[in-house]
């Protein structure tokens, strides 16, 4: 089937290209035929090379001539590469220097019929073989071909390993049946920690690329540093759970993602979500040729295709150790790994996979690993994605999304989970067993009280992160917005900013007297915010603007809102209410001020001098939240915290208002 593809498509469109380099699909025929006669006396083709051209000429010309093909996958250590040999007595190993003979002889464990013996990393660091016909290969690349179509895909970026059987069969074999260019590049091109990744699909305007979770919180990190990836049509994610969250905030910044599910044993792909046959939370529906059942909250394979491991002959259905369940409309929901499951001493039972991806959804956590069994609450090791990242905020608004007995109530802060340091499988998969060996359960730490401050953060998770899915906001930390829309911005903020002072001056009148200690607090804020609003007027003129116009504008309705709000709190309940507006304003400071002033600077081309308000806030307010978070620790007040978690929440939800009343329609075509 796949050969007969080949030759039937366009012989002068480009199938494969990597750098300067391209093969059309009549020079690949020619060249899968000639390797086919280098491969005449091999037996077992082991296959050492890194991403590229090379790769895949001696991986499809195997295919063509009935040789198994074993892939190397590049992060195996050499004991693993050993035991792979070994396993399936490699005869030829193909490396960078040349083809070599190992001196083996094939395994009789290897089923007759077997094309490709993929080995899995697994979770306990020994590969085992999984023996896969070509029609196991063939059914799952055409049954992604049929869903897809032909025109739907024009250009394939291979971002994983290509001896990983999700890009080696449903990302290029399927391609290849669809008639695409298939873009290779060099792994090591990509960058630590796939920095690179943006630049390259920008450059090879990519349509569809295969990610694991990790890779795409990098990319989504990237599209919103860098902008936005206009030619990508279909990003298929899977290798573990993934929060519907993630995927909605990744569509939220112009990533089409897609989540899939699969096994080595059933050639990569089982089920998978395309545009317009979508249901986020899920995994997809099962592929057409795939046949599957639920069995005591097991996934049953039905029809797995693959012919055993080696050794181990498949005799009947496939169980895949997997949680799930398949629902009304034939969508496939993955819920964890049954050897997995968490038992509190509550008695429930909790796939650790459900908050860790809930926690991995928030953008300030890299990594996370929950335990928790035997405990009466789970706890989590967290990675976060830099210094500055808000994990108190961050694992409330990821609990906000769980029941209470699922939620993560301890955390410890680690160093990154790596394949060098034996956490994790060469795919990206947590070794549950090693990382509980060198990381004591966060859970049996004591856990030190909650002050108020850590509160604060965590009851005001939701609201923030409603504010920051603004689209004023996220195309403003992106710098896709016009000259026009950061005018408008400025404008709205003198219009709120000149107001501080006077908030502060009427917050300090109605303190009561055993509150007059916060004087202190409301001078030092006074000095330090008086003349602000005339920074940001200047700002406006900077950018081209009118700044007497801008003062005598009359404010959105949005805007009058927030400051009435604040005026009638502080006269009518609470004066020390006012300090949750604080925290509202200062922690968005130091969030995206001096981000969106980069950005924006950047795709405007305005100088330094129209920025004066912004930088100088990302800077000041790092020092003002030291100097806040002591102030408010010292409040003990049950009414006056209250008062402050009041104000704070709705004046998130008030300035996410503030935003969306911004003129920004149509400004991104304004924008390079």
């Amino acid at each position: 089937m796949l050969f007969d593809r080949i030759h039937s498509h366009a012989p002068d469109k480009i199938a494969l290209c990597e750098g300067d380099d391209s093969v059309t699909y009549e020079e690949l025929c020619d060249l899968i035929d000639a390797r086919c006669l280098e491969l005449a006396d091999v037996d077992v083709l082991g296959l050492a090379l890194d991403n590229g051209i090379d790769w895949l000429i001696w991986d499809l010309a195997a295919l063509s001539a009935n040789t198994v093909c074993v892939p190397i996958p590049p992060f195996f250590t050499r004991d693993q590469i050993n035991h792979t040999i070994l396993s399936a007595g490699i005869t030829h190993m193909l490396t960078p220097d040349g083809m070599t003979e190992t001196g083996q002889s094939r395994s009789p464990g290897i089923p007759a019929g077997t094309a490709k013996v993929t080995f899995t990393s697994g979770t306990t660091g020994t590969p085992k073989g999984v023996c896969l016909p070509a029609s196991a290969m063939m059914g799952v690349a055409a049954s992604i071909h049929q869903i897809l179509g032909d025109d739907f895909i024009q250009t394939h970026a291979c971002v994983l390993p290509l001896a990983v059987l999700l890009e080696n069969v449903a990302g290029v074999y399927a391609a290849l049946l669809a008639g695409c260019t298939i873009t290779l590049t060099p792994l090591e091109k990509f960058g630590q920690n796939y920095q690179g990744l943006h630049a390259i699909l920008k450059e090879t305007r990519t349509t569809s690329v295969i990610l694991v979770p990790e890779i795409l919180r990098a990319l989504m990190m990237q599209v919103v540093k860098n902008g936005p990836l206009h030619d990508l049509k279909f990003i298929a994610v899977g290798g573990s759970r993934v929060d519907p969250a993630l995927i909605g905030n990744a569509r939220h910044i112009g990533l089409p993602v897609y989540e899939g599910y699969g096994l080595s044993e059933c050639a990569s792909v089982v089920s998978m979500n395309i545009p317009d046959v979508d249901q986020p939370g899920t995994t997809g529906r099962l592929l057409p040729h795939v046949t599957a059942d639920i069995s005591n909250g097991e996934i049953i394979i039905r029809n797995p295709g693959f012919l055993g491991y080696i050794g181990e002959p498949l005799t009947g259905d496939f169980a895949t150790g997997d949680l799930g369940e398949i629902n009304a409309d034939g969508y496939v929901r993955v819920t964890g790994r049954s050897k997995n499951v968490l038992i509190t001493s509550l008695g429930r039972n909790i796939s650790p996979e459900w908050p860790e991806s809930a926690l991995l959804a928030q953008p300030g956590i890299y990594q996370a690993i929950a335990f928790g069994d035997g405990e009466p609450h789970l706890g989590a090791l967290i990675v976060p994605t830099g210094p500055a990242a808000d994990i108190s905020a961050a694992v409330a608004s990821a609990n906000a999304g769980l029941p209470d007995y699922a939620q993560i109530k301890h955390i410890r802060i680690v160093a990154p989970f790596t394949v060098e340091n034996g956490c994790l499988t060469g795919t990206g998969r947590p070794r549950r067993d090693v990382i509980a060996k060198i990381h004591t359960s966060p859970v049996s730490v004591p856990e030190n009280p909650m002050n108020f401050y850590d509160r604060l953060v965590a009851e005001t998770a939701q609201q923030r992160a409603a504010l920051y899915h603004v689209p004023q906001l996220v195309d403003g930390l992106q710098g896709r917005i016009s000259r026009t829309t950061y005018i408008a911005y400025l404008t709205e903020a003198y219009h709120h900013v000149k107001h501080t002072v006077p908030f502060l001056m009427a917050m300090g009148s109605r303190l009561a007297d055993e509150k007059r200690w916060l004087h202190k607090a409301v001078i030092e804020y006074l000095e330090e915010e008086e003349g602000h609003e005339e920074w940001i007027l200047n700002d406006i003129e900077a950018a081209g603007g009118n700044k007497e116009a801008a003062r005598a504008a009359t404010p959105n309705l949005e805007t009058q809102l927030m400051v009435a709000y604040n005026y009638d709190y502080i006269s009518r309940k609470n004066p020390v209410g006012f300090l949750g507006m604080v925290f509202m304003l200062e922690s968005t400071s130091t969030q995206i001020a001096s981000q969106g002033a980069d950005a924006v600077m950047t795709g405007l081309d305005l100088p330094k001098s129209a920025f004066t308000y912004l930088f100088s806030h990302g800077t000041l307010d790092l020092e003002h939240m030291k100097f806040f978070e002591k102030t408010v620790n010292q409040i003990t007040d049950p009414a006056d915290q209250a008062a402050i978690i009041e104000v704070a929440q709705n004046t998130f939800r008030l300035f996410a208002n503030l935003f969306e009343a911004i003129p920004h329609e149509g400004q991104r075509k304004n924008v390079a």
